[in-house]
Parts: C-alpha cells; structure tokens; sequence
C-alpha cells in the first residue's frame, strides 16, 4: 500500500490492524503488544509474560513512543520525544484508562501519585508489580466486583493472599449476571478464600510512610490492607482526538465505516463510540481492526463527513474471537455494523467454574424464561425469550450449550416454532 497508515495504540485493536496492514504502530508502552485478557493468569502465575505476547506486526512497531499531539491541517502527528510522523490515513486505538474513584488518600497534595501498594489492573506492568509485592498470607483489598475485580480477586487467591474483595452493588459482576448466577459465583469466591463484601462502599485510604496500610469503608469499618487493586472499570482515552477538536461523545465517535468527524482519522477498538455505543472488550475491538482493513483495502475511506454508510454488501467472518468476547456477527463488506458480545470467564479452584453470558439477561413483561438451577453442582442457566427470538442468556457451571445459544442469539433468527424452550438448554442446544 502507498498509502501512510499511522496506528496509535498498540493495544488489541491497534496490534490486529498493524498485522494486517504495513502502517506505522506508535505504542506507549514500552513492551510489545500483548493480550489483555490474559492479565489475570499472568497475576496467578498460570503464564509468563511472554506467552501472552500478540502476533508481530508486518512492520517494526515503535514502542515507547507517546502520541501528545494532532495537526489536522498538516496530517502529523506529533511524538512526547519531539518527533513528528506524518499520515495519510491515521487510527486511533488508544484504548481506555482505569477509572480511579473519588477515595480519600488516593491523590496527595497536587495530584501525587497513589500511595506504594495501590494498583489499578489494566497493563502488563500493573500485574507485574503486584506479583512483586504480595507474597503468601499479604492483606489484598480489591475495590470493585465486576469482571476485572472478580479476575483479580480470584489470582491474588492464586498467589497465596489474604483477599478482601469489596463491591458497592448489591451483588458480583450485576451487569452480566442475574441473582442466581451471581449468589453461585460468589459462593465460588469464597471457596477459593477470599472475603466479599457487598452493598460496601469505600471512601478512603490510609497510609504511613508513602505505604498504603488500610482501607477505609463508608461506614467506618477498617480493612488492613498493604495491597489494594482498584478494578472499578475503564473510560475511554479521548483526550487526543478531543484536543484535536474532533467529534466526541464517551468515546470517539465514529460511523460504519469507523471515520470519526475528520475523514482522514478513524478509530477502533476501546477508545471508539459506534451508534452509541463504547463496547471495551477484546471481541469487537478484533471486529472493528478486521473491518477497517477492509476498508483501507478497497480504499473506500472516502474524505467524506462522519455519518452512517450506505454500504451493506458482506463480509468474511472474523477470525475466532478472544476470550471475554464472541465471534463477530457478519456485517458489511467495507465497514462495521456493531458486534454481539459475549462474556466468558473461568476461574479456578479445586473446582474450577465456568461462566457465559450474552444479550439481556433481565426479562420484560411477556418474555419467556427458561432456567435451570442445580445450585448442589454450582450450576445454572437460563435464556431469555423475546416474541420469537432469544435476546439473553447466561450459563455457569455447565457450558455445554453456549456454542448453539450463542450462534442462535448473534444470528437473530426465529427460533422454530416445534422447538420447546426447554431445549435451549440441553447439552446439545437443542440441535437434535
């Protein structure tokens, strides 16, 4: 290609685009592009670091190297190390930021960094700076109980820490799972030692000597704690395209052919806002990288507006999906028309379990539900049925049905009529 490609951000979606294509891949982190969603095993010391390494790309990536600036008019961009690389067509893919709650102690005076022992959860380096710093029987506060708080919780288990997990909902990872499946997963938590706390807000950090020492909770209770992982969710990076006065919502907007409002930049993966929508899982952010090679082949990344395309014609599939995320639906041949992703985790154990879940697990009024619970095995599913179609689902403990549930749900097609919603969640799917 002739073209001048510029890549920012050599995260998951930044890295599968520099695969494809010979651009220019300015990465910040100094480490080669790596998969995210293997941190936690990373952490519980189920990998090394290297084995978590993503394909090279068709061209030296340059890693290190801190984008601070875009000139539209002059098409540069401009390097933290005072160099400027010029572009045709230039991509952002700088991905999200950990969210850092309000907590006081966090910051010192004129935004100091946190206190030794605080950790957000979200590079390499974070994971191997907390394996550095606990050792067997370390007090370990994890400050969040979603996906990433629960992933952390389970791999300082892992490692032999006395693990406190704290959630300010009413129950783990609410956004994805119903109550059942929650109270199972929960109870698993448990089992591999950690301590969970929920409805449990916390408001502070203490310190002594630049260490942090404990954790404070809204109603006055102390939890000693000489590491704490603040797993409290991620915000897109926008800083760069907003500086560059280029269209933002929660995360940089862009239409099917993900152009943001300058024709000439695009953006994929965490850091992009299609149709609404910011997605932050490794599943899309393939989709959309795939999607825009795409595009950049056939060269119709027209200098045209931001605004819905027109063009519907199809695509190949996306090459299988990453862990935490589903294979991608099919979409246009030259551009993105959104992903139905899945979420999967495993977590050890003496028993290990496993969880799935997809779409809108809250029934409606007139929504079919089928469910069942074996709570003795730790097992539970249940589906969600909107007039003829299933709109969610989520399973632990038994997987065996995810596959067809999961192909019937991102193809948004009538269920048949002769088939008994029981039979959704038969080892087979109801294949047979």
């Amino acid at each position: 290609m002739s073209t001048r490609i510029v890549v920012v951000g050599g995260g998951t979606a930044g890295a599968r685009l520099a695969q494809r294509l010979p651009v220019t891949l300015l990465g910040e982190e100094p480490r080669a592009p790596y998969n995210r969603v293997l941190l936690a095993d990373v952490l519980a010391g189920r990998y090394a670091p290297e084995v978590i390494a993503l394909p090279g790309t068709r061209e030296p990536a340059r890693l290190g190297v801190r984008a601070v600036r875009i000139d539209r008019a002059a098409r540069t961009v401009e390097c933290a190390d005072g160099s400027l690389v010029g572009y045709d067509r230039l991509v952002l893919a700088t991905g999200s930021n950990p969210v850092l709650p309000p907590l006081r102690g966090l910051r010192g005076p004129g935004g100091a960094e946190p206190p030794e022992g605080v950790h957000a959860f979200r590079t390499l380096d974070d994971c191997l700076a907390l394996r550095d710093r606990v050792r067997p029987g370390t007090r370990a506060v994890v400050v969040g109980g979603g996906l990433l708080g629960v992933s952390a919780a389970r791999a300082l288990a892992a490692l032999g820490a006395e693990v406190v997990l704290t959630q300010q909902g009413e129950r783990l990872m609410e956004r994805q799972l119903d109550a059942t499946a929650s109270h199972l997963l929960r109870e698993h938590v448990e089992s591999l030692g950690v301590e969970v706390h929920t409805e449990c807000r916390v408001s502070g950090l203490r310190q002594r000597d630049s260490e942090v020492t404990a954790v404070e909770l809204a109603d006055g209770f102390v939890l000693d704690a000489r590491v704490v992982v603040l797993a409290c969710g991620v915000r897109p990076r926008v800083a760069l395209a907003r500086e560059a006065g280029l269209a933002v919502g929660t995360g940089i907007v862009v239409d099917d052919e993900l152009r943001t409002s300058d024709p000439y930049i695009h953006a994929i993966g965490d850091c992009a806002e299609h149709r609404g929508r910011v997605y932050g899982l490794a599943g899309p952010a393939l989709d959309q990288a795939d999607a825009l090679t795409a595009v950049l082949l056939a060269g119709t990344a027209a200098p045209t507006p931001c605004g819905p395309s027109s063009r519907r014609a199809e695509r190949p599939p996306a090459p299988g999906a990453e862990a935490g995320a589903a294979p991608a639906d099919t979409g246009p041949a030259t551009g993105y028309s959104g992903t139905r992703a899945l979420t999967r985790l495993t977590l050890g154990g003496a028993r290990p379990l496993d969880l799935a879940a997809f779409g809108d697990t809250t029934a409606l009024p007139g929504d079919d539900v089928v469910q069942l619970t074996d709570a003795t095995r730790r097992s539970h599913r249940k589906v969600v049925v909107r007039g003829d179609r299933l709109v969610g689902g989520v399973l632990l403990g038994d997987l065996a049905a995810v596959g067809t549930l999961a192909r019937a749900w991102e193809g948004d097609e009538a269920l048949p009529d002769e088939a008994p919603l029981l039979h959704l969640l038969t080892h087979d799917g109801g294949s047979s």
